[in-house]
């Protein structure tokens, strides 16, 4: 296993930014900095998946000495984090969004292709628990045509973890019949959503993991919002009996760090959890 660190494109992706390729190499050597070596690089701008940008990236990436382990590729239109409006709004489930947002995912795989990354990340949103629900039936063949696309990219298509519990996801993965779905396996967000004991969750779901976040969380309490992230060690994951039972399946991949704050205190954060980790894997 190696220590990786989320890196956001989207400070640096805006329209009318015009110096990308500095932003970015500096990120690059921010986590260089940090003693770690890989990283998944997210982006949520559509405008930036062209070819240009790639070649920045897979440029800049080289020079620093980054590996690029994934790319998390986000999509366009509402987007709400809590259990009333989240279904309406988030990933592929909403029907008003969903024809919009695929386009915006093969246009990311394409991204990745570009730079080399063979892990397409996103949320795809709150699956149906009914799988007779039409919501489902017509998710199951957006998913079947977005992995295919990405595997004809030579590609995986990950779904991070958090909002469907993990036999809903074994389920879709089932329906969709293709050898290219994984998981990227947030443990944070499987308690942050009230979904799952991460540590169970592998007996469901472990045979997909090809990357997993290291980030921690508090359950919720309340039925409308999500927990509370908090820094890694002052959560519900139990981070020594997962990573225990990771290398247990033979998992060797990345461990992401996440630490969804900024400033000083993001950085100190995240020095802390690579200091945890490292005891560990």
């Amino acid at each position: 296993m190696r220590l990786g660190v989320l890196i956001n494109m989207s400070e640096h992706e805006h329209a009318g930014v015009h110096h990308p390729v500095k932003s970015i190499e500096q990120e690059f050597q921010k986590v260089k900095d940090m003693g770690i070596h890989t990283c998944q690089l997210n982006c949520w701008n559509r405008s930036m998946l062209n070819s240009k940008v790639a070649d920045t990236v897979l440029a800049s990436s080289k020079n620093v000495g980054i590996d690029i382990t994934s790319f998390w590729c986000g999509w366009d239109g509402p987007a709400v984090w809590n259990f009333y409006e989240g279904p309406l709004t988030l990933g592929l489930v909403p029907e008003a969004y969903r024809n919009d947002r695929l386009k915006m995912l093969l246009m990311g795989s394409d991204f990745a292709k570009m730079i080399g990354v063979e892990n397409l990340i996103t949320h795809v949103g709150f699956v149906p628990e009914d799988p007779n629900d039409v919501k489902y039936k017509g998710l199951v063949s957006t998913i079947r045509y977005l992995a295919s696309y990405c595997k004809r990219n030579g590609q995986h298509f990950l779904f991070e973890t958090g909002q469907e519990t993990p036999v809903v996801l074994l389920r879709l993965f089932e329906d969709v019949e293709l050898d290219n779905l994984g998981v990227n396996l947030d443990p944070a967000n499987l308690i942050l959503y009230g979904k799952a004991n991460p540590v169970d969750a592998l007996d469901v779901i472990g045979k997909y993991v090809r990357g997993v976040h290291a980030k921690d969380a508090l359950y919720p309490t309340t039925g409308k919002y999500l927990g509370l992230e908090v820094p890694i060690g002052e959560g519900k994951v139990n981070f020594p009996e997962l990573i225990k039972k990771l290398k247990s399946m033979g998992y060797d991949g990345p461990i992401t760090i996440e630490r969804e704050i900024s400033g000083e205190q993001q950085i100190k954060d995240i020095l802390n959890a690579k200091a945890l980790l490292e005891k560990l894997i």
